[in-house]
């Protein structure tokens, strides 16, 4: 497998709504396989294909601590079919928005179907640190980023310096 590049803001591509998954391929096996390489090696916890370039409804997640207790969880067309009227609140990050952080609010449990790379409709209700995890990854599929919920000061000040963070790129500083 492999280590795929990731899509860093401001990156339009990342306000790009993905397109749906019609049929579990090889090709989208390898992507899920590549994701999940791509998310161990940045180190994140999830990852949205689109964050590696590709404008699919594909989300990788493993909350797993160490690589013993690895737990990869694939989701194509992932959907929040139920939340709960309960918030929390969890700082999150972004591998696409690299070491910027922030609280963010969202229901506290959630139920999500999506198709498993058997082609299987599968539901889970998900709490926690991992409904904070799918529901961002969703987010990304949307073209929506976590910094999209905080105040528009934070967000404004966050994209503002990834702008120059890229313009300084380009000119090789």
């Amino acid at each position: 497998m492999a280590v795929l590049p990731l899509v860093i803001l401001p990156d339009p591509l990342l306000k790009q709504v993905s397109k749906p998954v019609t049929t579990v391929t090889p090709e989208i096996r390898k992507l899920a396989a590549d994701m999940l390489d791509t998310m161990y090696d940045a180190p994140g916890i999830g990852l949205a294909a689109v964050q590696v370039g590709v404008p699919l409804r594909v989300v990788t997640v493993d909350l797993g601590k160490t690589d013993e207790e690895r737990q990869p969880i694939v989701f194509l067309n992932p959907e929040i079919v139920w939340e709960s009227d309960e918030r929390g609140v969890y700082e999150e990050g972004c591998l696409s928005i690299p070491e910027f952080y922030e609280e963010v609010e969202r229901p506290a449990t959630v139920r999500v179907r999506y198709t498993d790379l058997d082609g299987k409709s599968r539901e889970i209700e998900a709490d926690g640190l991992m409904a904070t995890c799918i529901q961002h990854e969703i987010d990304h599929l949307n073209g929506v980023l976590f910094i999209d919920h905080i105040s528009k000061l934070k967000r404004d000040r966050c994209v503002k310096k990834f702008i120059k963070q890229a313009k300084e790129r380009e000119r090789g500083l």
